[in-house]
């Protein structure tokens, strides 16, 4: 069913800032979608508390964003650190304001969106896609059908199903967790995600967003536990490190959170072999299959140029592998 990979739980971080412009340009698109679907559905999407990123990544950024501009963001000091993430201990290092990023709603917005197209999903386990006679055959483990277009956006099960029609997929999976944390007292009224390149609290990639309510808050480091060829942990016990790595985080940076988890997500992850925030469009035949890192945030502009490359448009451009879409500047 939908939203049950990377994109699970209650929350998700949504940002403007990347190191490639074209990203910028995607997600200020994305944005205005997410808007746009919210008052269609009368359904929040994404939270309006924007996102605090702190460290060096955080300044070089704010240039990409302001390069490319439409987009609000701005270097903020350590009193609007602290408004805009109370739950934060004392900081005064360099730090961004991006005003219209914020936590995205992940579970409301699924159940909001596949509510519609509810006549229109089958869950059930994709076997093979490929090319027959013009049209796209798709064996699924009880049904059968042939289509004018597909798309294949499958996690880790996406570079498996391209592999029979012929494509590598040059992705490298693994496993991630991201903890939630209960928030100590009342929840404040404002309550902004955290993006943290610092080291300023003995983290350099840590990432955070606020769920429904800004009593609880998930947050998890950017590293990953690395995958054998089957698909099996190469240290299953690392997931375990990272969990406590985050709790210890949690403690050091965040004193308006109880260190101890309340709930966890564990996932699996896939990225792209020039950026680990970049991903790709491959294409085969009617056959177009997505693979890569920070999707979710993506979904709309991403959906609205693969549904009409599935409708006989051409891909744009900008998706393909060889742009490397993501890659610094």
């Amino acid at each position: 069913m939908p939203g049950n990979g990377q994109s699970g739980g209650d929350s998700r971080l949504f940002r403007h800032a990347h190191d490639d412009p074209r990203l910028v340009r995607l997600a200020a698109r994305s944005r205005a979608m997410w808007s746009e679907w919210e008052m269609r559905l009368g359904v929040e999407m994404v939270s309006a508390d924007g996102v605090v990123a702190l460290g060096p990544s955080a300044e070089r950024r704010l240039g990409v964003v302001e390069g490319v501009g439409g987009v609000a963001a701005r270097a903020i000091d350590s009193a609007e650190v602290h408004e805009r993430l109370p739950l934060l201990a004392s900081y005064s290092g360099p730090a961004t304001l991006d005003e219209a990023g914020g936590s995205i709603r992940t579970r409301a917005a699924i159940e909001a969106l596949s509510g519609r197209l509810e006549a229109c999903i089958a869950a059930d386990e994709v076997i093979s896609v490929r090319p027959v006679g013009g049209r796209v055959e798709v064996r699924a483990g009880g049904a059968f059908a042939r289509y004018e277009g597909v798309v294949v956006c499958a996690g880790q099960g996406t570079a498996q199903l391209a592999r029979g029609v012929g494509l590598s997929l040059p992705v490298t999976p693994a496993a991630h967790v991201r903890n939630t944390f209960a928030v100590a007292g009342d929840p404040p009224s404002r309550l902004a995600c955290l993006q943290d390149s610092s080291d300023e609290f003995g983290e350099t990639g840590v990432y955070g967003a606020p769920l429904p309510g800004n009593r609880h808050y998930a947050l998890g480091l950017s590293q990953t536990v690395d995958v054998n060829e089957d698909g099996s942990l190469v240290d299953p016990a690392a997931l375990t490190e990272l969990s406590e790595r985050a709790s210890g985080y949690v403690r050091r940076a965040l004193p308006g959170l109880d260190p101890e988890p309340v709930d966890y997500r564990h996932c699996w992850v896939t990225e792209v072999p020039w950026s680990d925030d970049g991903f790709a469009v491959w294409e085969a035949d009617g056959i177009f299959f997505v693979a890569g890192h920070n999707l979710f945030k993506q979904a709309p502009a991403l959906g609205d140029h693969l549904a009409r490359a599935a409708l006989g448009d051409s891909l744009d451009g900008e998706l393909r592998p060889e742009a490397k879409l993501g890659a610094p500047a």
